[in-house]
């Protein structure tokens, strides 16, 4: 790794996110040669993007080839339409039944799969003139929210039927793409209900990133890819697939703010949980949990300075950690990476035994964004 000292960037922290546009760009091209021509794709974008930032890569997104965008609740698609995102955004999780007429204003699709959403369609009809757009949610294995199978055929027709609903698709969600027979079992339920419904221009999805890479399913015509655009991979089948290459978009940074010497036998930080053996040069980086660096992984991981990896040592504080930087003839305001391409938050998942998506959403709450290519 080159030395970064010299970088300038205009933030008012000395820590910060850096997000790879360019990265973003090679994952989608990636995920496209992976799946079948002419196959529509959704790309998830809750969680701001799953803490990468969704209205500033939503173009990027969409320039790229993705056919339009889901979140998880109406605040979250109102954010990308006030940002003047126009294309097509489906919110994927419940609606409140209040909220409908808002997402009809908004012009956002809906997931529906209660005799309550479909009344609360009628009122929004009614009170607006506007159709809400929506997409009938099957609960094939999930069991988190969802029409039960046995009643998705009646309820398709019903809605077929209202003259109040613009029916844009039909979608359910993997439960455990990694495990053969439980997709499998989530598949045979899936088509049983398309098999035995009218779903003539209708847009239909089962298919996440794991599943879109791994499986074919013919009553599909659409895939969603979540965490594969941020460059980071799911759980896979025990199957011979071939991986995309994708490229981590996410690096994690901060300049050294103090430099200082631990004498032999001294402890660092709370509770001195790590005890210099020798006389140690200790730096100071102002990261710590509340930036969303868990504090499970204190004494744990490493960063690089001037080419060097050093360890972090001592308790990660709320605003702060400390590093041996003995070895690395470091100086107050060198550049002090924690993650990048090379060094991966799936490192991290590992050692907290937790996946990399609840990371990177963690990496949101005050680090400053810096968007690079």
């Amino acid at each position: 790794m080159k030395n970064t000292r010299q970088t300038n960037i205009n933030i008012h922290r000395d820590a910060w996110v850096e997000i790879n546009i360019s990265n973003l760009e090679n994952n989608i091209k990636e995920i496209k040669s992976k799946i079948p021509k002419g196959t529509k794709l959704l790309g998830v974008v809750k969680a701001d993007a799953y803490g990468h930032g969704a209205v500033m890569l939503a173009p990027t997104i969409l320039a790229s080839g993705i056919d339009m965008l889901g979140v998880a609740s109406i605040d979250e698609g109102v954010d990308l339409r006030n940002a003047n995102i126009n294309c097509e955004i489906l919110v994927l999780g419940a609606v409140p039944v209040w909220a409908v007429e808002s997402a009809v204003k908004n012009d956002l699709s809906i997931a529906i799969f209660s005799k309550e959403h479909i009344k609360a369609c009628e009122q929004a009809f009614i009170r607006t003139g506007i159709k809400p757009k929506v997409h009938i949610k099957l609960d094939t294995g999930m069991n988190r929210i969802g029409v039960r199978v046995e009643d998705a055929i009646e309820f398709i027709k019903e809605v077929q039927n209202a003259p109040y609903i613009n029916l844009q698709g039909i979608f359910t969600h993997l439960a455990a793409a990694e495990e053969l027979d439980k997709t499998q079992e989530q598949i045979r339920k899936w088509n049983y209900v398309i098999d035995n419904s009218n779903t003539e221009g209708l847009l239909l999805h089962i298919l996440n990133t794991a599943g879109s890479i791994c499986y074919n399913v013919p009553n599909s015509n659409m895939r969603r890819i979540g965490i594969s655009l941020y460059g980071l991979y799911p759980d896979f089948p025990n199957i011979e697939f071939e991986k995309p290459k994708l490229k981590q978009l996410i690096s994690l940074k901060g300049r050294i703010v103090n430099i200082h010497t631990a004498k032999d036998g001294e402890g660092v930080s709370y509770c001195h949980t790590y005890t210099a053996k020798g006389d140690r040069t200790i730096a100071t980086v102002p990261i710590g949990y509340a930036d969303g660096v868990p504090r499970l992984l204190s004494n744990k991981i490493k960063g690089v300075v001037n080419g060097v990896e050093v360890p972090q040592v001592g308790n990660i504080t709320m605003d702060q950690m400390m590093f041996d930087v003995t070895d690395a003839n470091a100086n107050v305001g060198d550049i002090l990476t924690l993650l990048d391409e090379t060094h991966s938050i799936d490192e991290w998942a590992k050692l907290l035994h937790t996946i990399n998506y609840e990371l990177t959403c963690r990496l949101k709450v005050r680090l400053p964004r810096v968007y690079t290519r």
